[in-house]
This record gives C-alpha cells, structure tokens and sequence, in this order.
C-alpha cells in the first residue's frame, strides 16, 4: 500500500508539472508550439552573458557596412550588404588591417559572397559563390589556393548555411538535394561528402511562400526574417530542421542526440507552426515560433511568438532582454544575434548614428559610452559581441 502510495504522488507530481509548464528533469526539453500563454522575465543581458563591444575602425579605405562574417581569436571578417565583393579583415580590437577584393568573372575569382566560413587553425577563408556553384578557398590575405563544386546536388543548389566543424571538414545544410536533404560534413579539399547527417523530416516544405505574378510574369516570394540551421553549442553542433519534430545535437563523436522536441508534430498542422532557436547560453535558450502563413494582398504574416526556457527552473518562459549599457530600459532583440564563431558567441551590429544620439541624450554608461564619445555619424559599426559568462 505504501509503495502505491508512492506511486500516485509521483505521477500527480508529474501531472502538476505538465499543467504548470514546467518540464520533467530530463536532457531533452519538450514546447508545445500552440502556447503562448506563459509567464513572463524580464532580464539584463550582462546578468548572464558577458558583452564586449568592438568598434570597427573607420578610415578612408575601411568604410562599411559590419556586416559580420566570422569574429575569430586574432581577426573579425566582414563584409556589406551591397555586392561589392569587399571583405575587410580586422584585427580583434576592431583594427582595421586589410581589405580583399577577389571579385571577378576568372577561375580563381568568386562572383558572389553568399557566406564566408573563417578557418583560423588553417589560415584560410572559405568563400561560398552559389551563382557559380562554387566555394573558393583563399589564405587571410586573399590569395587563392583552391575552389570545388557542390557535390551531389543534382539542382546545383546552394547550401544553405555552413559553418566550420574541424581542421578536414565544414558542416553545411543541403536543403534543397533532390536525393534527399540531410546535413553533410564535406572535405576542405574537394567539397566531397564524408558524412551524410540524416534529420527524420515530417514534412518536406520550405520555410517560405510563393505568389505567381501574372500581370509581371514573374514569382514572388516571401520568407521571415533569416535564421541559422547550424549553432555551435558546449563542443557539439545544434542541428536545426524547422520541419522535423526534433532538434538534435550533433555530438563531438559524430553522433545525433535529441536537444528539443516540439508538439504537435509538424505534419499534424495547416498552416505549420515552426520553431527557431536564437541564443544559447548555459541557462537561458531562447527561442520563437513562426507561423509558415503570408498574404500577399496585406502583407502580413510569419507571426512570431518569442520564448525562453530557463534551464535551472526547467520552465519556459515569455522574456523581455535589456543593455544593461543603457541607462534607459533598452530591448535587445534576440532575433537579431547571429553566432560569431564556435565558442558558443554571438553578435549583433550597433550603428554610429544610433550611439551618437543616444551619448547626446546621457542614455549610455560604462564602455559602451567611453566608445559612442569617439563615433561620429559617417563611423562604421560597433560589434556587440555576447559570450559566455567565465
């Protein structure tokens, strides 16, 4: 009777904390991608992650956009949302130190910087062209060493995302492989596949929605804001296919751990209701869903719902994230970080006429207003690079 007794407390007890939304004390976290209706934090960024800011030097020749491509031990990459084909490389104070154009239509030039993979245990940078097809391989000063084709992808498709893994491999997504999408570790070398990473996918749909044009003859579309498919994480590679019913870690012996498993299934929905991770710290992960509806007519969709799970109390959350940098009650948009290199960093871009304002105004402190004194509105960016707390 005792041991009964027992029983029915923990399973009430297990009850309770399904109804509450807190999870039960397992590795794999479980969100139901219908709520919304949970309660609410609000936290200062600095409270659990350190913030460093890094002003990108401005000269005559060094005037861009900061639109970041990697931020390395010894060097920043970056390049503009313009498709100039400039790449500027900075030291890690924000340095200017040279800039690389390789733009051209020759065998050894890219015509197009879809994304540039930063490899600094080989002193390479890996430049990926989807209108050639091509990733091209240069040394930090922009010589050329080497380029290879996409392999088996019978469409010629991009990847679309890529990141570094190891000294002899990057890891990318091949979403669009007639054969079947997977993520894929393939050689520094040649581009070759040695190893396919196969995410069970409920649906086989694209994050995105299309409208024939009939009076332009054309096709338009439209998709929500960016996100990444592949997020460095403790040592692993959080592996993300919105239209699987899990989240998955690709652990450093090249196995598939679950991480997050969404409810309900995907395949279960009209319209899908996606969910996007965004930054991972040792406590907090947060994360939005997105709903894959659009209309064109009004030009509204992709209603997002932005959550956080708290990983001491094993609950999600809604959130509201501050700079604590600011002396005014400043929002951080987490959607707007983007990983910056494999020590599980991030970094989001602060404009020069933004800080000059806001130091006119008194509404900056700390390092933040020691750098925003020196900026005038013609500076480039300061990076706000967020890193784990030491």
């Amino acid at each position: 009777m005792k041991n009964l007794i027992f029983i029915l407390i923990i399973f009430q007890a297990i009850l309770l904390s399904c109804v509450d939304g807190k999870q039960p004390a397992d590795n794999v976290i479980t969100v139901d991608v219908t709520k919304n209706n949970f309660p609410k934090k609000e936290l200062i960024i600095q409270d659990f992650m350190d913030v460093e800011y890094i002003p990108l030097e401005t000269t005559d020749d060094f005037i861009n956009q900061g639109l970041v491509q990697a931020i390395g031990k010894e060097i920043i990459v970056v390049i503009n949302r313009t498709d100039d084909g400039n790449i500027y490389v900075y030291d890690r104070t924000g340095k200017a130190l040279r800039m690389i154009n390789r733009k051209g239509q020759g065998g050894e030039e890219y015509t197009y910087i879809t994304k540039i993979i930063l490899d600094e245990d080989n002193n390479e940078i890996f430049i990926n062209d989807h209108y050639v097809k091509k990733i091209f391989v240069y040394d930090l000063y922009g010589n050329f060493k080497r380029s290879f084709a996409y392999r088996e992808n019978t469409k010629g498709w991009p990847y679309t995302d890529m990141s570094n893994y190891n000294k002899t491999n990057l890891i990318c997504f091949d979403e669009y492989n007639d054969k079947g999408r997977a993520f894929v570790l393939i050689s520094k070398l040649d581009g070759s596949i040695t190893k396919k990473i196969d995410i069970p996918v409920k649906v086989l749909k694209l994050l995105m929605k299309l409208q024939f044009d009939e009076a332009n003859n054309r096709v338009n579309g439209m998709a929500p804001d960016p996100y990444n498919t592949i997020l460095p994480f403790n040592g692993g590679k959080i592996l993300l296919d919105v239209f699987s019913d899990t989240i998955y870690t690709f652990m450093p012996n090249k196995t598939l751990r679950p991480f997050i498993v969404r409810t309900p299934s995907v395949k279960s929905m009209d319209p899908e209701v996606v969910l996007i991770l965004r930054l991972l710290s040792d406590r907090y992960y947060f994360m939005e869903t997105v709903k894959n509806e659009f209309n064109f007519e009004s030009n509204t969709g992709f209603s997002k719902t932005y959550l956080m799970y708290d990983n001491q109390e094993r609950s999600l959350f809604r959130y509201t994230v501050y700079n604590g940098d600011f002396t005014i009650k400043k929002e951080m948009y987490m959607s707007l970080l983007r990983p910056a290199n494999d020590e599980n960093e991030s970094w989001q871009r602060l404009d020069a006429p933004q800080l000059v304002e806001a130091f006119q105004v008194g509404a900056l402190k700390g390092r933040l207003k020691e750098i925003a004194s020196t900026l005038n509105e013609e500076s480039n960016p300061v990076i706000m690079l967020i890193k784990p707390k030491k």
